[in-house]
């Protein structure tokens, strides 16, 4: 542990990631993270290192900053580090930045016009391709008049080629709509499915816009995940790549990765700095890219001005982001550019489930290797924090990993879909 100025995290949200931040926090510097969510899920109950705290309604924007205000005040005096990894709470704490500042929190997100640049989709293609960035070729639907009659979608553009793809421009806008069939991500194989999906959207009262890309080949293992971070004098002071090998295919959670690779890939990692420093970004973001197996070209799909679900990733490759982020933040210093590269097997699955899915020898071979080598971590599995209640739990959601595979993707296939 690193002796570090008195702060207390706060951190929104119950999931994996959640947790991952405040096992972070408690290995570094021995603090115990608040941890604030309408409920207690099996990833932070009978933790000793988090502090739940329940908040009665956490999707209304006042309703959360009102919350935050009264917990703030139950700790006055105390240095709050405030953080989030959704991209409709992010933008939320950028709004009301000043507020929550004045109740003593410190909000370590990027400014809001940074955030609406690089989580539009479309903005964030338009400026990436601006800075020598490869990019999907994109075509943009707009619902803002889907109440008119006569409003029509703008179809794709003849030589997109099918099948597409399909996502909301910005997920803030998609992150609270509920109706049946819903994903965070189409495949979309022609013109009537794709016709279906925006008779949905209208219907289910979605008004912002919708994005259609030309698909890549290749199946999850094409997928490479990028954390940054980018202190508050602009300069980026942690960076990490990890190739994916599977992601989850639940339609909630679509294109999460669920076991990666740590490895150091600075094809990627000098654009995504050049990116981040050239938009005046502050604060933890992560890249989404995809390597085209026709050409190798890498093609920047999105970036998230957020941590990133499997974050936990980097602490495994070699250093603990929320040591970068403490440093800047709470200790206001200067800290050097730290690249995590040591090869690691990030996997919240089975060993056997995973082996399952991963076609190519040499990936099978590497990840043969690094689980017999004792080299994979598992954030959940944390020996600082464990009991049987924990051991249960994370036992039953492994084995809970065969059903979700088994339903929603029971065999691989050459486009991950």
């Amino acid at each position: 542990m690193t002796a570090a100025p008195a702060f207390t995290p706060v951190i929104l949200g119950s999931d994996i990631c959640t947790y991952a931040m405040a096992r972070e926090f408690d290995e570094a510097y021995g603090v115990r993270s608040i941890i604030a969510s309408t409920a207690e899920t099996g990833a932070i109950a009978h933790s000793r290192i988090v502090e739940h705290v329940t908040f009665t309604d956490d999707r209304d924007e006042r309703a959360l900053v009102a919350q935050l205000g009264r917990l703030a005040d139950r700790h006055a005096g105390e240095r709050l580090l405030l953080l989030a990894n959704t991209d409709w709470r992010i933008r939320t704490l950028a709004v009301h930045r000043e507020e929550l500042e004045a109740h003593g929190y410190i909000v370590p997100v990027p400014p809001l016009e940074v955030i609406d640049l690089v989580a539009d989709k479309v903005a964030f293609a338009r400026r990436a391709e601006e800075l020598g960035l490869a990019v999907p070729r994109t075509t943009v639907v707009d619902f803002a008049g889907a109440d008119r009659p006569d409003w029509r979608p703008t179809p794709p553009p003849d030589d997109l080629g099918w099948p597409v793809i399909a996502k909301p421009a910005v997920s803030a806008d998609y992150e609270n709509l509920a109706f049946e069939g819903r994903k965070k991500v189409y495949r979309i194989g022609d013109r009537q499915e794709l016709d279906d999906l925006w008779r949905r959207l209208r219907e289910a009262g979605f008004r912002g816009t919708f994005v259609v890309q030309e698909m890549i080949p290749g199946d999850d293992t094409a997928m490479y995940s990028i954390t940054a971070y980018v202190d508050r004098g602009g300069r980026t002071t942690l960076l990490s790549s990890a190739h994916v090998l599977l992601e989850e295919h639940h339609p909630a959670t679509l294109g999460n990765p669920c076991a990666m690779i740590t490895e150091r890939h600075d094809e990627i990692l000098e654009p995504a700095r050049r990116f981040l420093e050239a938009v005046g970004y502050r604060g933890f973001a992560n890249f989404d890219v995809k390597r085209d197996p026709r050409d190798g070209r890498w093609l920047f799909l999105e970036v998230n001005p957020r941590i990133g679900r499997n974050q936990f990733y980097v602490h495994a490759a070699g250093v603990n982001p929320m040591t970068v982020l403490v440093a800047d933040q709470i200790e206001h210093r200067q800290a050097p550019l730290q690249v995590a590269a040591a090869e690691r097997l990030y996997s919240i699955i089975p060993h056997r489930l995973l082996l399952r899915y991963l076609v190519d020898p040499a990936l099978r071979a590497q990840v043969v290797r690094l689980q017999r080598g004792g080299r994979r971590v598992h954030p959940l599995r944390n020996a600082r924090d464990r009991s049987p209640a924990r051991t249960r739990y994370i036992l039953l959601a492994m084995a809970n990993q065969y059903r979700k595979f088994g339903a929603y993707y029971p065999r691989p296939s050459s486009d991950g879909f």
